[in-house]
């Protein structure tokens, strides 16, 4: 197998491999990785590769924390080899912890990340991410709650989600100004289908030195290959869950993608990997796995490197 690049995570010294697991489907209802036999089987397989990002959420899994705690108990006795990067807060799904309305306030923080190290069988989180932006807190009151859960060594480095290109750029301005812990990293939706974070986010993070960590990069599995106009494995998640992915998926661009990679000899797996790595700033794509195999096809993917040219030729594909 391939050997795994290892990059810089924005400004700091937390070197991350460039192809990253997801947590997401640790503990999903219908997975393989709804059990913990499942969970350790794709874990072990990543390690085993080389990978050391793993990235959850308190939220993920058929039940709140689940994904954690499956996490915690397979990486027993394996606790350093790894990268641990979790999140908080998340606007939109409930939490059995009451925040009434302000999930970024210092005192909703210091609930959460005591449970995410429970969960997790850990005296540290790695990467501790604000899920979603809270307006009803000041971004100042959050970094100075994340600030000291740093100094007590509960958190190494401190990262956010779907935050705005200007909210990227006031939370890193407030850090400078208030001599807090700045966020590292940057986790927003991006991928050749859906190219939004072009117009701010990935811009702010590059000016900001906030490593950018995409979600959703293969689109439910639309960019991996796996999928025509007339449908892809049944069992998968955009079949099962996400079926307005594939009914509103770009299928010209998409044919017109299936045969550039037929025509370059590469696999779409590949070249999407590829493409997204060679984006400016991006720093690792994290893509989930419920299959020890579909570990090995990711470290594959994520060693090819298209050239200037070929890069600019998919994204003429997309637009």
């Amino acid at each position: 197998m391939a050997d795994l690049e290892y990059r810089s995570l924005g400004r700091s010294g937390l070197r991350v491999s460039a192809v990253g697991l997801g947590g997401n489907n640790f503990g999903r209802r219908g997975t393989a990785t709804e059990s913990p036999e499942g969970t350790r089987a794709v874990l072990d397989a990543a390690l085993a590769a080389g990978v050391n990002l793993i990235d959850t959420a308190d939220v993920y899994g058929k039940e709140y924390g689940l994904s954690e705690s499956l996490l915690g108990e397979a990486l027993q006795g394996r606790r350093d080899e790894v990268v641990i990067a979790t999140k908080f807060g998340h606007a939109e799904i409930p939490s059995p912890l009451p925040d009434w309305g302000s999930k970024g306030s210092r005192r909703y923080i210091r609930l959460a990340v005591e449970g995410s190290l429970r969960r997790l069988k850990t005296d540290w989180i790695d990467l501790y991410q604000l899920h979603t932006p809270d307006p009803a807190t000041p971004i100042a009151e959050t970094l100075a709650a994340l600030d000291e859960l740093v100094r007590e060594g509960k958190v190494r480095y401190i990262g956010h989600s779907n935050l705005a290109g200007w909210q990227i750029a006031e939370a890193a301005l407030t850090a400078e100004l208030a001599a807090t812990e700045s966020f590292i990293s940057a986790q927003n939706e991006y991928s050749l289908i859906v190219r939004d974070a072009e117009a701010e986010v990935l811009p702010a993070a590059r000016a900001f030195g906030v490593g950018f960590l995409p979600y959703f990069p293969l689109r439910a599995g639309l960019l991996t290959g796996k999928f025509t106009r007339e449908g892809g494995p049944d069992d998968s998640r955009i079949m099962r869950e996400r079926r307005a992915y594939f009914d509103a998926a770009p299928w010209d661009a998409l044919d017109r993608y299936a045969e550039w990679c037929r025509e370059h000899g590469v696999a779409m797996l590949e070249a999407t990997f590829g493409w997204m790595l060679a984006q400016d700033g991006l720093t690792s794509v994290i893509a989930g796995a419920t299959r020890p195999e579909q570990i090995e096809q990711n470290v594959r993917a994520g060693s090819w490197r298209p050239s200037a040219d070929e890069a600019a030729e998919i994204d003429a594909i997309f637009g």
